[in-house]
C-alpha cells in the first residue's frame, strides 16, 4: 500500500469507480464524455466556467470601477483552498490521522491534481460561490447599509442556501463519497452530508473571508491606491486566516465527541445552522424593504444577474433527474448504492437561493435603467 492510497481512501475510491493507486502526483487528464456518469461535465463547465466569468468580472471591478474587494477575494479563495484541502486529502502527511482521520473522497473528473485527490472543478469551486455570494449581497446594498461584518453574515447565508443545494447532491451522484467509518468528524449528519460540513465549509468559511477581504480592502489605503502586490498579499492573508475562524466556531459543537453524547452535538450544530437561517433570512427581509424604499446604484451587476440564476437552474435540472433514483432509495441508499441527500432542507435553500436571485434583479434592473454600467 502506498502512501498516498490508505485502506480507506482506496475503499472509496474502488466504490466511487477508479483506483487511487498509482495515481499521476501533479495532474490527471481524463475523456469528459467517459466520466463516471453524464452530470460530471456538466458540473465541471457550470462552476470552472463559472470562476473565470468571476475573474473577469472582478478584473472589471478593480480596474474599471476601482473596488478591489472582488479579485482579492477571488485569489483569497484559491489561498484558502491550498491551505485547507490538502490536510483533507492526505491527513496522515500532517500528523492528523488521530484528530481528523480520512473524511471524504472526491470523484476522478475531466481535469484531476494531487494524486487524483483534487478535482479542477473544486478549484474552480470557491472563487466561483465566493463571487457568487459576495455579489449578490453587494448589489442588495447590505454592505453599504450595514458595513463589511452584517454583509458578511448575509454572505454566509447566501453561501449556505447555495452551497448546499450542491452539497446534498453530490454523494448520490457520486461526484464524491463521505467516508462512513469517520465517526468522528462525519457524524452527525443530516441524511448525507456531515453537519460540520454544513456549517463550516458551507457558510463560516465564507463568511469569515469575505469579513476578512473587506476590511483588508477597505481600510486607510482605500479601494482605488491598491495595487496588484498590495492585493496578494491581502489575498493571501484573508485566504490562509479563514480556517482560524472554522477552528473557533467549532469548538462548541467539537467539545461534545462520542456516540453516547451525539445528540448534544447534533442539537449544538442544529442551533448553529438555525442561527445561520435565522440572522440570513432577517438579512434578506431588511434588503427587500431597502430596495423598495430607496435603491441605491450598485456598478457591474452583470454577474449577480446571470450566474447565481444560472447555477441555482442547472442544480434544479440535475435534481430533477436525480429524483427517480432519490424516490426510489431503501433507508436512505439508492438502488445505485449512492447515499441520498435531504430533500426538505435542499427545497428551502432553493426558495431561499431564489429569493435573493428574484430581489437581485429587481434591484439591479431599477439600477441598470438609469446610466449605471452593467
Amino acid at each position: 500500500m502506498d502512501n498516498t492510497c490508505g485502506p480507506a481512501a482506496g475503499r472509496l475510491a474502488e466504490g466511487l469507480g477508479f483506483s487511487c493507486h498509482d495515481a499521476e502526483p501533479v495532474v490527471d487528464l481524463r475523456n469528459p464524455f467517459g466520466l463516471e456518469n453524464g452530470t460530471m461535465p456538466v458540473l465541471e463547465l457550470l462552476v470552472v466556467g463559472g470562476a473565470v466569468f468571476a475573474l473577469v468580472h472582478a478584473w472589471r471591478r478593480w480596474r474599471r470601477d476601482g473596488d478591489p474587494a472582488n479579485i482579492t477575494l477571488w485569489f483569497a479563495s484559491v489561498v484558502y483552498l491550498a491551505v485547507i484541502e490538502p490536510p483533507l486529502y492526505f491527513p496522515e502527511w500532517f500528523g492528523l490521522e488521530e484528530h481528523v482521520g480520512f473524511i471524504f473522497s472526491h470523484n476522478v473528473f475531466t481535469v484531476q491534481f494531487m494524486y487524483d485527490r483534487l478535482p479542477l472543478y473544486i478549484v474552480a469551486f470557491y472563487p466561483a460561490l465566493s463571487q457568487l455570494a459576495y455579489e449578490l449581497v453587494r448589489v442588495l446594498g447590505v454592505f453599504a447599509r450595514r458595513g463589511p461584518l452584517v454583509g458578511s453574515l448575509a454572505v454566509a447565508f447566501a453561501c449556505q442556501v447555495f452551497y448546499e443545494i450542491f452539497d446534498h447532491l453530490g454523494p448520490q451522484l457520486k461526484w464524491w463519497a463521505w467516508n462512513p467509518e469517520n465517526e468522528m468528524i462525519n457524524q452527525p449528519a443530516l441524511a448525507s452530508v456531515p453537519m460540520n460540513s454544513m456549517l463550516l465549509f458551507a457558510s463560516v468559511s465564507f463568511g469569515a473571508m469575505t469579513y476578512l477581504v473587506v476590511r483588508l480592502t477597505g481600510g486607510k489605503d482605500g479601494p482605488a491606491t491598491l495595487g496588484g502586490p498590495r492585493i496578494a498579499w491581502r489575498a493571501a492573508v484573508a485566504g490562509a486566516a479563514t480556517p482560524l475562524a472554522m477552528i473557533i466556531v467549532s469548538a462548541p459543537s467539537g467539545a461534545f465527541r462520542g456516540e453516547e453524547v451525539l445528540w448534544i452535538q447534533r442539537a449544538v450544530l442544529g442551533a448553529e445552522l438555525a442561527l445561520v437561517w435565522i440572522i440570513g433570512l432577517w438579512l434578506l427581509a431588511d434588503a427587500r424593504r431597502a430596495t423598495r424604499a430607496a435603491p441605491s446604484p450598485a456598478a457591474s451587476p452583470l454577474f449577480a444577474r446571470t450566474y447565481p440564476a444560472l447555477f441555482l437552474g442547472v442544480h434544479a435540472v440535475l435534481w430533477l433527474a436525480a429524483l427517480p433514483a432519490y424516490f426510489g432509495a431503501d433507508h436512505g441508499v439508492t438502488e445505485q448504492g449512492t447515499p441520498v441527500g435531504s430533500l426538505w432542507y435542499v427545497v428551502a435553500c432553493a426558495v431561499a437561493a431564489s429569493a435573493f436571485i428574484a430581489l437581485a434583479l429587481r434591484a439591479t434592473g431599477r439600477r441598470t435603467a438609469g446610466p449605471v454600467r452593467s
